[in-house]
C-alpha cells in the first residue's frame, strides 16, 4: 500500500469483521513495535500490551465491552495497559498514541483495525491475568478486513465536520 502519513490519515476507516486468516507473526512484532515506539507524556511509557490470539479469549474479551464485540472475530487484539488514569491526565493521551501508532502501522500493511472500550475492568483482569496496579481501558482488534474495500473507502460525503466548524483562532 505504501501511502503517505496524510492519505492513511484520510483515508483509514475503522474495520469490525475480519476474515478468517491468521496474520503473520513479523506482522503482529510490527504491529507492537509500533506501539513501543509512541510517544509519551516525559518519555514515561506508561503502557503494557497483552497480545492476545487465542480465539476463545478473544471471545471472552469482546464481551467485556458494550461495543467490543468485533474482537471475538479478530486475528489479534492487543489490549493496552497502563497505570493508573487517575494519577496523571496524560496516561489515557498516551494510550490513545499506542492505539493511534498501531492502528496506522497495521493500515499500512493491509490489516485493518477497530478500537474497544472494556467497561468491565475486574473481568478483564481475571481474563488477562495482570498485576493489580495496571488497568484496562483499551483494546484494539486487527485483522485482514473480510472485505478489503472497507481499509480505505473514500471519505463519506458529510463524514466529517467542515476545519472552519470546529476550529477557533487565538479565541472561541
Amino acid at each position: 500500500m505504501a501511502l503517505s502519513v496524510s492519505e492513511a490519515i484520510r483515508t483509514k476507516r475503522a474495520v469490525r469483521q475480519f476474515a478468517e486468516i491468521p496474520l503473520k507473526q513479523e506482522e503482529v512484532l510490527a504491529i507492537l513495535n509500533a506501539g513501543r515506539r509512541a510517544q509519551s507524556s516525559k518519555n514515561t511509557q506508561p503502557w503494557h500490551f497483552i497480545a492476545i490470539q487465542e480465539r476463545e479469549r478473544l471471545v471472552a474479551l469482546s464481551k467485556l465491552g458494550e461495543w467490543a464485540g468485533h474482537i471475538a472475530g479478530a486475528s489479534l487484539a492487543v489490549a493496552i495497559l497502563t497505570l493508573d488514569p487517575a494519577q496523571r491526565f496524560s496516561i489515557m493521551f498516551d494510550a490513545g498514541q499506542v492505539a493511534a501508532y498501531m492502528q496506522l502501522a497495521a493500515w499500512e500493511m493491509g490489516i485493518g483495525s477497530c478500537l474497544a472500550t472494556i467497561y468491565q475492568p475486574n473481568a478483564a483482569r481475571a481474563l488477562l491475568e495482570f498485576p493489580e496496579e495496571y488497568h484496562l481501558r483499551i483494546a484494539l482488534s486487527f485483522g485482514y478486513p473480510l472485505d478489503q474495500t472497507v481499509l480505505s473507502s473514500p471519505p463519506k460525503k458529510g463524514g466529517r465536520k467542515p476545519l472552519d466548524e470546529i476550529v477557533h483562532w487565538e479565541k472561541w
